[in-house]
Parts: C-alpha cells; sequence; structure tokens
C-alpha cells in the first residue's frame, strides 16, 4: 500500500471513529439520559458498527446463506444510524438556535424529548423501508420518438438492474423477478448490471431462475461495477451466458422486429479493466444516426463517454438505486446526471431503473424497487 494510501486509510478510520463517537454523544449525553440509556447507546453503537463491517466480510469472502438473517440485521443498522444522524443533527441545531438565544431549560426539554422522537422515528422509517424494499413494482414508461421504427412501435422492454442477490437475497428472490417480468410479456428483457454480491461460487445458483427468462428477441447483460468487485467478474460472465443470456462486452447487435433493425449497444461499467474496461467506440462502431440504437450501460454518466452522442435515440441504465435512502438523491444527482425514470441528457433521452434490490442496507425509504418497462411508441 502507498503512503498515500496510508494516510487516506488513516484519514477514513478518525472519521469513522468520530461520527461513532459524536453519534453516541447525541444520543445520550447531549439529551441528560441516565445510566442505563448511556450504556444502550454505546451498545447500539459499538456492536451496531462491528456488526455491520462483520456482514460486509461474511457477504464478500463468505457463503451468506446460512447466517442471511444475521447479515441482514447487521446492514439495516446502517438505514437507522442514517436517520439518526440526521435527525440529530436537526436536533443539534435546534438547540444551538436556544442556547444561543440564553434559554438553556427550552435546549435541555428540546433535547430530551427530541432525541427520543428522533429515535423512534428512524426505527419507523428503517422498518417501513425494510418492507417496502420487498415490494418490487412495474414501472411503466413510454418513450415517444418519431425516429422508431414501425416495426418496433409498440415493443415492450423489460429494464432488470441492480438484482444484488447474495447478501439478503437468494434463488427465491431471483424467481420472484422474473416470475413479475414474465407477467408483462416483453418482446426484450435487458439486464443492466450489478445482477450479483459476493463470491461467484457461493451466489452462482441464486441466478437459476434467469434462465426461464424467455423473451422473443432474447435476454442481453452488461456488468455493472458490483460484477468487477466481487473479483469474480468472468466467472459471473460465464455463469449469465451459461443461462442463456448474451453478455455484450462492448458490442452491438441487430435486432429484427417485424423486419425493421435495431442496433442494440453494451458496453462494460466505467469500473472494469483489462478485459472488462469500457469502450464504447468499439460497442458503437459503425452505427449511423439513421439506424436507431439502444444503448445498454450501467450507469448514466456513461453517456459522456460516447464520442458522438448522436447515434444513441435510447439509453438504458441503472447504477442509482433512485437513492434508495431518502434524501440520498440529491448526493445521487453530484455524481449523476439523472437518477430515475426518463431523462433527457445531451439530447438522448435515458432511461434510469431504480433497481429491483438493495445495497450497503436492504432498506429503501421513497425508492421502491423496480422493473422497468419501456414502451417505445413512434407517433409523437
Amino acid at each position: 500500500m502507498t503512503p498515500a494510501r496510508v494516510v487516506l486509510a488513516w484519514l477514513a478510520l478518525g472519521v469513522l471513529l468520530g461520527w461513532l463517537a459524536w453519534l453516541y454523544r447525541r444520543l445520550a449525553v447531549a439529551p441528560g439520559y441516565g445510566r442505563r440509556a448511556r450504556w444502550a447507546a454505546l451498545a447500539f453503537v459499538v456492536v451496531g458498527a462491528v456488526g455491520y463491517g462483520a456482514a460486509n466480510v461474511v457477504y464478500r469472502y463468505l457463503d451468506p446463506a446460512p447466517v442471511r438473517s444475521l447479515v441482514w440485521l447487521g446492514l439495516a443498522w446502517l438505514a437507522v444510524a442514517w436517520y439518526l444522524t440526521l435527525g440529530l443533527a436537526v436536533l443539534g441545531l435546534a438547540g444551538l438556535v436556544l442556547r444561543l438565544a440564553r434559554r438553556p431549560a427550552a435546549q435541555a426539554r428540546l433535547l430530551r424529548v427530541g432525541t427520543a422522537v428522533v429515535l423512534v422515528a428512524a426505527l419507523g422509517l428503517t422498518a417501513y423501508g425494510a418492507v417496502a424494499a420487498t415490494r418490487p413494482q412495474i414501472t411503466d414508461i413510454e418513450v415517444v420518438d418519431p425516429e422508431v421504427p414501425p416495426g418496433w412501435d409498440g415493443a415492450r422492454i423489460a429494464l432488470i438492474t441492480d438484482l444484488h442477490v447474495g447478501p439478503v437475497h437468494g434463488e427465491e428472490w431471483t424467481r420472484r423477478v422474473v416470475d413479475l417480468v414474465d407477467e408483462q410479456d416483453p418482446d426484450l428483457v435487458l439486464l443492466g448490471g450489478d445482477l450479483v454480491d459476493g463470491r461467484e461460487k457461493y451466489t452462482r445458483e441464486t441466478l437459476a431462475p434467469l434462465a426461464d427468462l424467455d423473451p422473443p428477441l432474447g435476454v442481453f447483460a452488461v456488468t455493472g461495477n458490483h460484477e468487477f468487485e466481487t473479483g469474480d467478474a468472468a466467472a459471473y460472465l460465464a455463469d449469465y451466458e451459461r443461462l442463456g443470456i448474451q453478455v455484450l462486452r462492448n458490442q452491438q447487435v441487430v435486432l429484427e422486429r417485424d423486419g425493421d433493425p435495431l442496433v442494440l449497444a453494451g458496453v462494460h461499467d466505467r469500473t472494469g479493466t483489462g478485459d472488462g474496461e469500457p469502450d464504447p467506440d468499439a460497442a458503437l462502431a459503425g452505427v449511423t444516426p439513421e439506424a436507431y440504437c439502444l444503448l445498454l450501460v450501467h450507469q448514466p454518466r456513461q453517456l459522456e463517454d460516447v464520442d458522438d452522442p448522436a447515434v444513441v435515440d435510447l439509453q438504458l441504465s441503472g447504477h442509482t438505486h433512485g437513492g434508495q435512502l431518502w434524501p440520498t438523491e440529491l448526493l445521487v444527482r453530484a455524481e449523476q446526471p439523472t437518477v430515475a425514470g426518463l431523462d433527457v441528457v445531451d439530447g438522448v433521452q435515458v432511461v434510469t431503473g431504480r433497481g429491483i434490490g438493495t445495497s450497503g442496507t436492504p432498506v429503501r425509504v421513497g425508492s421502491p424497487p423496480e422493473v422497468v418497462v419501456v414502451t417505445l411508441d413512434r407517433d409523437p
């Protein structure tokens, strides 16, 4: 590890420990609670943080299936801590105003009552988000473009992104998603990356139901950052292909519907290296503005890597999770040009799915899981 990385690692550790210490103080010390409350707050912070770290180690390097409920619990801690942080920060600012106004009694009452309210709200939001994350829905999006080839007018494209099977979801979750997609009877199914988390030898079986996807125009996939982060990207891509999924490795295919062609191009995720390095020029080689072209990439911002966006008529992406935990969509917007739904980026229509799974924590607040079904419509 280089000296710069060592310094960054120590800085990150310092920030983490500082945040945990702040969280403990705001939970128990600032409101002046008694000894039992302080011990409870200390246990929540220390045991929760250790549990979250342990859950990440387990699912990244070991088989999570035997301890999936414990992994779920460890990862869920992050959502509670997130909402506690937001609520306690607002409460602290309000307390500071009263302090500056020299109203110590009012400040003490606010902190004592308000901290309890924030704790209940954080637990309530997490519980709500945990349930919401298990209720996937279909989101219908109509893309109107007079350039859609006549034979593709009315075509339905199912976009599945961010499945994230492994840590908290197993084969039964994949089956549920496949059944949901099959009910929509799409012409084409696109998998937008981040289908997995963890090591391939433990997770491959959770993908088996994907073999039952059988739309008339096929199933195509691109990589996401998590395929590469597992360290098993090559093995996972081989698994996808054994399941009958065609992986677009900086490639394009020409599909026909009712006699009219459409170009589908797919590019590796930005995090890919070596054989997995993204190459949009290769994927779009020879595509002219006259051809109708769909670009499948994991991250919405990958459109900026395309030298000539004019050759792309519609981009389909995922990655953002729609923010997953309100209000993190505000942070996502600082990195990505769009967060969810249909938008226009650099003159190109972009559909971004919120994803069907979860990452980091098995909780979704303000961003329910979805499969997007895009209908192409040539009538303006």
